[in-house]
C-alpha cells in the first residue's frame, strides 16, 4: 500500500467568505475591568462627553464596550476585501536554515494596499467619522505605516487628513511621506511650528528628533481646536486593538486548515495594535481556561523597553499632557527614545489592554537589540523572500530565538508570528545596517528613572 505523501503546503489561504464578520473584544473575558482612564485636569474617570471633541460617538462606545463581539459594518468589510483574508505561510525554508524541529508559521499583513496591518483600523475609523459627518482627521505617525494607512482610508471616504510625522522618520523615510501625500494627506515633521505643543518642544530643543508622544500632542491639539476635525490614533486605544483582531481570527482558522495548533505566538510591540490583533483571539483561550499552556510573547526594542523596564502606573499618552491619564507600563511621558530605525516602536507607553495581560502573567515580554533584529530580518529575507519592516523584524527575531531554543531542547513546537508589514519603503535602514553604520542602543536605567520622576500624581 502506497504511503501517504507528506503535506508540504506552504501557504494557507482563506476565501472572501471566510472574512470575519465581527471584531473580538477581549474586555468581555477579563475577570476584573480595565483601570479607567482619568481626566488630566480633575483626576476623575472620564466619560463619553470628555472624549467627544476627539472621537466620533460610535468609537467611544466601542472603547468602553464589554460585549465580546462587535459587528463589522458591511462598508468596512467591502474595503477589507481588497486584501483580506491575508495569507498564513509555513516558513519551511527558514525552518531548514535554522535546522530546527519547530514548525514556524507567519501571518503576512504586508499584502494590504498600504503594506501593513494598519488599514484594519484606519478603514474602520474613517468610516465611523464619515458617518458622523466629520470632514477632517488629524493623526501622528512614527515610521509612516499608520500615516499611510489613514491617508489611504481618508481618500476612500473623501476625508481630509493632516499627519504629524516624527521628525527622525520624516527624514529617514521620505517615500512614506510621498505615499501619504499621494493619497492626498498633508504631512509635516513633528515637532512642528503648526501647534502650540510643537512650538513648546522646539523652543526647548530646536534639534529635537521628535517622538510619538510629541506627535500625539500635536495631533490632539489640532483636533481639539477645530470644529471640523477629529483625532485618529493607530494604536494603544481599546477600539483600535479590537479592529485588528481580524488578524488573529483569520490565523486561528488557517491553523485549523493546517491541522496544527500554536504553542508559541510572537509579535512585536510599540503601541500594541498588531500584537493585540494577532494574539488576543488566542489569549481568549488562556483567559477562559481552554489553553493555559500556550505562550504569548511580545518583543520590544531594547532602546524603547516600555514593558520590560517601564512602570505600571497612570501616565499621559502624549508628551505635553493633553490626553487622558491611562494605566500602562510607561517609561514616562517625557521620554524621548534614540532615533533608531524601528520608528513605529518608539513610544513611551503601551496599550492598557496589553499592560493588564502582562501584569497578570497572561503574556510575556522580551527586549531585543537593533543589530540582532536586523540580522534576523536579513536571514528571514534570504530564506523566505520577504523583507520585513524594521518593526516587524522584532517578531522575526523573537520567532527565530524560540525556534533555536526548540533545536537546543530537541522539542517540536509550533511557533506562529505576525509579519505585520514589509520593509520595501524602509531600505535606508537596511542600507545603514549593511554598511555597518547601525549601533545597538540600550536605554540607560538612569534615564528611565529620570523620566519617571515626571509622572503625574494620581490619588488612590
Amino acid at each position: 500500500m502506497a504511503r501517504k505523501p507528506a503535506d508540504m503546503t506552504t501557504k494557507y489561504v482563506l476565501s472572501e467568505k471566510d472574512l470575519p464578520t465581527r471584531w473580538y473584544n477581549i474586555q468581555a473575558d477579563f475577570k476584573t475591568p480595565l483601570p479607567p482612564p482619568l481626566h488630566p485636569g480633575t483626576g476623575q474617570p472620564i466619560g463619553p462627553q470628555d472624549l467627544a471633541p476627539l472621537f466620533p460617538m460610535e468609537l467611544i462606545k466601542q472603547e468602553v464596550s464589554q460585549e465580546r463581539w462587535i459587528e463589522i459594518p458591511d462598508e468596512v468589510r467591502d474595503i477589507y476585501r481588497l486584501w483580506r483574508p491575508t495569507p498564513l505561510y509555513r516558513a519551511r525554508r527558514l525552518e531548514k536554515a535554522l535546522d530546527t524541529p519547530a514548525h514556524i508559521y507567519y501571518k503576512y499583513e504586508g499584502v494590504s494596499p498600504a503594506g501593513s496591518h494598519k488599514p484594519n483600523t484606519a478603514v474602520a475609523q474613517a468610516y465611523y467619522n464619515k458617518k458622523e459627518k466629520v470632514a477632517r482627521l488629524s493623526t501622528e505617525t512614527g515610521a509612516g505605516q499608520w500615516g499611510s494607512a489613514l491617508s489611504q482610508a481618508c481618500s476612500f471616504f473623501g476625508l481630509q487628513c493632516k499627519v504629524y510625522m516624527v521628525k527622525v522618520s520624516y527624514h529617514q523615510k521620505p517615500y512614506r511621506r510621498i505615499l501619504m501625500e499621494t493619497f492626498g494627506a498633508q504631512v509635516v515633521a513633528s515637532p512642528s511650528p503648526d501647534t502650540q505643543a510643537g512650538k513648546k518642544v522646539l523652543e526647548q530643543d530646536p534639534d529635537s528628533p521628535g517622538s510619538l508622544g510629541i506627535a500625539i500632542s500635536e495631533a490632539v491639539e489640532d483636533a481639539a481646536t477645530r470644529d471640523d476635525t477629529k483625532y485618529s490614533l493607530g494604536s494603544v486605544l481599546n477600539h483600535v486593538l479590537m479592529h485588528q483582531t481580524v488578524i488573529g481570527l483569520e490565523t486561528k482558522k488557517q491553523l485549523e486548515r493546517a491541522d496544527d495548533e500554536a504553542d508559541i505566538l510572537v509579535g512585536c510591540i510599540g503601541g500594541g495594535s498588531n500584537f493585540a490583533g494577532f494574539s488576543f483571539p488566542f489569549a481568549a483561550d488562556k483567559l477562559t481556561g481552554k489553553n493555559k499552556k500556550r505562550r504569548i510573547l511580545a518583543i520590544e526594542p531594547s532602546a524603547c523597553p516600555s514593558l520590560t523596564k517601564g512602570k505600571y502606573v497612570y501616565d499621559f499618552g502624549d508628551t505635553v499632557g493633553l490626553t487622558p491619564l491611562v494605566k500602562m507600563h510607561t517609561l514616562g511621558h517625557t521620554f524621548v527614545p534614540a532615533p533608531m530605525h524601528a520608528g513605529g516602536l518608539r513610544y513611551h507607553g503601551m496599550a492598557p489592554l496589553i499592560c493588564k495581560l502582562y501584569d497578570e502573567g497572561v503574556i510575556e515580554a522580551r527586549a531585543v537589540p537593533q543589530l540582532a533584529t536586523f540580522k534576523a530580518a536579513v536571514q528571514f529575507a534570504k530564506a523566505e523572500g520577504i523583507l520585513p519592516a524594521p518593526e516587524a523584524a522584532h517578531a522575526v527575531r523573537g520567532a527565530i530565538d524560540e525556534a533555536l531554543q526548540c533545536k537546543k531542547e530537541g522539542k517540536r513546537k509550533t511557533i506562529v508570528f505576525n509579519l505585520c508589514g514589509h520593509g520595501y519603503l524602509d531600505l535606508s535602514a537596511y542600507e545603514a545596517y549593511l554598511a555597518g553604520k547601525l549601533q545597538d542602543y540600550e536605554y540607560p536605567e538612569e534615564k528611565v528613572q529620570e523620566a519617571l520622576k515626571h509622572l503625574p500624581k494620581v490619588k488612590g
